[in-house]
């Protein structure tokens, strides 16, 4: 039996998954790789108790996005007639995306290496992104004569904005680390050694909160770039509402009055 595409661990209340392929350099196009990705986020979604997750890669690549030698071949995702092709997507590759969307608790990106075309639209499918000094970022479709297949054209200018978007996927370039720091993709960048614990201590300081006030503050951030105003203010004051009426909120209130460490159970 081979080794599972996503390693799954978890440390208390914070689960970090490692893309598991550094043959491939991480490449996720695969049905195994995209199956293993729905499955660990309705895992997550189940699990209550779950506060945070890390996503990082093997070995010296984050990830590769698509596998190249099947584009060769045109196996795979990347086989069959138009119409054939364009179902394989909505229903292969394009099921990432909607999963990581749906999942509830926040995702931290732990950027090892070279994020690179699917792979690079996947650091963005997370909350929050991290890199190591050695990690690059490149929205590359376009070098291959493709366009982002995965969504990277609605995530992309989220993150970076249209200008910078633009200049990302229709040039293919790599950015650095530093200049993605500077663009805002990610919030820190750091030595190697220290990507994971970096990654740990802000998932920590993030497990430490109320883990439904999270999970509701992490839907609202998700919605507030499709809703207007008034939708979110009305989506908020019902999350409000049954945020006062948690034991959390109770406890946080006491924690706070009587000058001590709060203990959250998560309802």
């Amino acid at each position: 039996m081979s080794d599972p595409v996503l390693l799954v661990e978890r440390d208390g209340d914070v689960v970090t998954w490692t893309i598991n392929r550094p043959e491939t350099r991480n490449a996720i196009s695969e049905d195994d790789a995209i199956d293993a990705f729905v499955t660990a986020v309705e895992e997550t979604n189940r699990d209550q108790s779950i506060r945070a997750v890390i996503l990082t890669g093997a070995g010296t690549a984050f990830s590769a996005g698509g596998n190249v030698k099947d584009m060769a071949t045109a196996t795979g995702l990347f086989g069959g007639a138009p119409h054939q092709q364009r179902v394989g997507y909505r229903e292969g590759i394009q099921r990432i995306p909607r999963a990581l969307y749906s999942l509830e608790v926040p995702m931290i990106a732990a950027v090892n290496g070279p994020a690179v075309g699917a792979g690079c639209d996947l650091t963005l499918m997370c909350d929050v992104r991290i890199a190591s000094t050695k990690a690059f970022f490149a929205e590359s479709f376009v070098k291959l004569g493709l366009i982002p297949g995965d969504g990277g054209a609605w995530l992309l200018p989220r993150v970076v904005g249209p200008a910078r978007a633009a200049e990302m996927a229709l040039t293919g370039d790599r950015v650095d680390a530093a200049t993605a720091l500077e663009w805002g993709i990610v919030s820190r960048v750091v030595e190697p050694d220290e990507l994971l614990p970096a990654a740990r201590e802000l998932a920590a300081r993030i497990a430490v909160n109320p883990p439904v006030a999270v999970r509701m503050t992490k839907k609202l951030l998700r919605e507030s770039s499709q809703q207007t105003l008034d939708q979110l203010l009305e989506l908020s004051a019902t999350m409000q509402a049954v945020a006062h009426h948690t034991e959390d909120h109770r406890e946080a209130v006491a924690a706070f009055l009587e000058k001590r460490p709060a203990t959250f159970v998560g309802r």
